[in-house]
């Protein structure tokens, strides 16, 4: 289904200590949402409090990214975990955060898991379930975003929260939905005009062309920028650009009836 508005979200607060990743300072201006690390794939107390004093001063809304407890592989590694463990971690980050923000005087708004955690549940229903519980779990009113078509959006709608359905304009599409390994040759798209071109493709027609060449339906609410890719704030004022350019509203999932 076609749309005339959507969210233009960043992962961010991914740096740790000593270690620095990402431009977040210099995306941040462009998107309408960020997604906080919680600690346990990246990110760390003084970061998470910096990253929600800068959204807050752009106007951007602020979302949890938890993801599975693993610094050395950046999230990014499938971990074998119960339901009620991913649940526990999860409540576990998204509380964190929730009480750096209120510290700020910012209520966070979404939860987007990250990484091997976000891919493992658009795939698994329970482990879905076990994300989707948590967030109902500490406030039914916070938007749970997961990747369009899969079982996250089903898990969430049955916890009773809102979802967001979530586009990835910079990734390769598997003819069943879901995202191409970032193992896999071309898995990343990093030409700037393709990713455009996807994107107003995705918003405006509602569908993506996959890897080997097919289009599929992709209903998007919100489209992700990451931040660690190299040329992310050029990226992000691209995108945000060419999305106004062709006539769609870009802001923050829960403003769509401030228009």
């Amino acid at each position: 289904m076609a749309r005339l508005s959507v969210d233009l979200n960043c992962d961010m607060g991914e740096s740790f200590g000593a270690w620095r990743l990402g431009a977040d300072a210099a995306v941040m201006p462009h998107v309408t949402s960020v997604n906080i690390a919680c600690g346990y794939h990246a990110g760390d107390p003084a970061v998470m409090r910096n990253t929600v004093r800068l959204a807050r001063e752009h106007g951007v809304a602020v979302g949890a990214h938890p993801g599975f407890p693993d610094l050395a592989g950046f999230g990014r590694r499938e971990m074998r975990a119960t339901p009620l463990e991913v649940e526990g971690m999860v409540l576990y980050q998204v509380g964190a955060l929730a009480a750096i923000a209120a510290a700020e005087g910012v209520a966070i708004s979404h939860v987007k898991p990250h990484g091997a955690l976000y891919n493992m549940a658009a795939t698994d229903r329970a482990l879905a379930g076990a994300i989707a519980g948590a967030i109902a779990s500490l406030d039914r009113r916070l938007i749970f975003f997961g990747l369009a078509g899969s079982v996250m959006l089903v898990a969430g709608r049955d916890a009773g929260l809102r979802v967001a359905a979530e586009g990835f304009a910079d990734r390769a599409y598997l003819r069943d939905g879901t995202l191409a390994p970032r193992s896999t040759p071309g898995a990343v798209i990093a030409e700037e005009a393709s990713v455009v071109a996807r994107a107003i493709r995705m918003v405006r027609d509602g569908v993506v062309t996959t890897s080997d060449g097919r289009e599929v339906p992709l209903d998007v609410q919100t489209l992700c920028v990451h931040g660690d890719t190299p040329g992310a704030p050029a990226l992000a004022r691209a995108l945000r650009g060419a999305l106004e350019g062709a006539g769609i509203a870009v802001r923050a999932v829960g403003e769509e009836s401030a228009a």
